[in-house]
């Protein structure tokens, strides 16, 4: 079974991601939050995306965990990522994020509400079902009734 690694992995919209992957992938949550000690088995403890080591410490835990995705939910994470994603791609490690020309272009919904729905897109396909969607990049996104428009969900 493919894996997913999911940062901000305490956060709620990372506990909704992981509800809508279901059996497909198995999920792996990273978090640079504190996290009780009786939960830190289930969290992998990973810098800010402050750090300046922030991706290769990203791709390492990628590494170790034999993950086959990595889908940043902070703005900053993906910004950092981005500069990064050819690391991962070489590793064979799918960036489950926008581009930074993307980024800047891309209306973004912080903490998206419950009844928004949410897909989780890689290079243009829903990573879910697999079918063809209105964005060709990656990232978590929230499409409009129609389809047609779209905006990055963060934290």
């Amino acid at each position: 079974m493919q894996k997913i690694i999911i940062t901000y992995g305490t956060r709620p919209l990372a506990q909704r991601v992981a509800q809508a992957i279901g059996e497909q992938l198995q999920v792996q949550f990273a978090t640079s939050e504190q996290v009780p000690s009786i939960l830190q088995a289930k969290y992998l403890q990973i810098p800010t995306a402050a750090n300046p080591t922030f991706a290769h410490e990203l791709l390492k835990c990628c590494l170790d965990q034999q993950a086959n995705y990595l889908l940043p939910l902070g703005f900053r994470e993906m910004e950092s990522l981005a500069e990064a994603a050819l690391l991962f791609e070489e590793y064979g490690i799918q960036l489950l994020s926008p581009t930074l020309d993307e980024l800047k272009a891309l209306f973004v919904l912080p903490n998206p509400a419950k009844e928004v729905e949410i897909q989780i897109i890689a290079l243009g396909k829903n990573l879910l079902n697999q079918q063809d969607v209105a964005y060709p990049g990656s990232g978590l996104l929230a499409f409009s009734d129609e389809g047609e428009e779209f905006a990055l969900c963060t934290v």
